[in-house]
């Protein structure tokens, strides 16, 4: 478990990584975008992304039990 976790931190530093790397200036621009931006609607993106990633975890969860 402590593999997959780890695992699951790696690909996210990875996909993360990919934006300032590829194109620093749009995420700059997409950074001082960010701070214009009220907490509710930061918290709500948040909550969103949260939800979006448990239920991609429980499909492919669901999706390897029956292989």
């Amino acid at each position: 478990m402590l593999r997959d976790l780890l695992s699951a931190v790696a690909l996210v530093l990875v996909i993360e990584g990919i934006m300032p790397f590829s194109s620093p200036k749009r995420w700059r621009e997409f950074l001082l975008m960010l701070t214009q931006i009220d907490n509710k609607k930061i918290r709500i993106l948040g909550l969103t992304s949260m939800m979006i990633g448990v239920g991609l975890l429980l499909i492919v969860n669901s999706l390897t039990e029956t292989v």
